[in-house]
């Protein structure tokens, strides 16, 4: 149930849910003109369904604004991180301060890289190897800096914790997802309350098309930028790189 959170496209899981809340109203058209036929009582819960609907909407998607906005802290506090490193690294003497400065920026340049493009399980593994080594050589040469006596090892050593920390709190914050019980919950709960809204416009022989349509259009909507929220590795929706483009600006000079 989890990876239903992983596994959704957001374009295909809206067009299916749209036809699905269609064919739904549908379905409670013919409920309620039965119920009507048999005399039945008038239905009286749509009301309440779309309430209720209307709360898990704004749920869901604020929860998924929460997780777009932590990832937008998770990347300036990783510009901010790997910046205070390379300051620390321009006050290293040669031939260290050269090297640790070349696997800083070569560095930020992966970061950018695997931003911009889309990426699956297989490129993110990949790309977290190569974080992973890139990690070691700053680690290497640092050590070695330290083994050479600078003056600044208590803030060298730091800013390192700060990069490889950074990064954690990044990925933790990417893979952060809504739960797929209130994904599958949110999807119920939309059908259900379109199968109510068609019964007691079948029951009282009044239809709407141009209203149920926008109703449908809307909540549509809703649930597609929801989901493009909480898929940050594909989705239309993608955090700003700019704080690390700035970096990258400024030290390439």
């Amino acid at each position: 149930m989890e990876q239903i959170g992983y596994a959704l496209d957001p374009v295909v899981a809206t067009v299916i849910l749209t036809i699905l809340m269609l064919g739904a109203w549908r379905i409670g058209i013919r409920l309620g003109r039965r119920l009507r036929a048999g005399n039945g009582m008038a239905p009286q819960f749509d009301s309440a369904a779309m309430a209720l609907l209307g709360l898990l909407l704004a749920f869901a998607f604020g929860t998924s604004m929460g997780k777009y906005e932590q990832r937008r802290i998770a990347v300036v506090q990783d510009s901010n991180a790997i910046g205070d490193f390379y300051t620390c690294a321009t006050l290293l003497k040669e031939p260290i301060r050269s090297k640790l400065q070349a696997v800083i920026r070569g560095y930020t340049e992966q970061r950018l890289k695997v931003a911009r493009q889309q990426v699956n399980s297989l490129n993110l593994e990949s790309a977290l190897t190569d974080f992973e080594r890139t990690h070691q050589q700053m680690t290497t040469l640092v050590d070695q800096a330290l083994s050479g006596g600078t003056p600044i090892a208590e803030s060298l050593t730091n800013t390192l914790n700060a990069v490889t920390g950074t990064h954690s709190a990044q990925l933790a914050a990417i893979r952060d997802r809504l739960p797929g019980d209130v994904l599958v919950l949110l999807f119920l709960a939309t059908i259900v309350t379109t199968i109510l809204i068609g019964r007691s416009q079948g029951f009282l022989g009044s239809f709407d098309p141009i209203g149920m349509l926008c109703f449908v259009l809307i909540v549509s909507l809703v649930i597609y930028v929801t989901l493009d929220l909480n898929w940050p590795e594909g989705g239309s929706i993608r955090v700003s790189q700019e704080p690390i483009e700035r970096l990258m600006s400024s030290i390439q000079k």
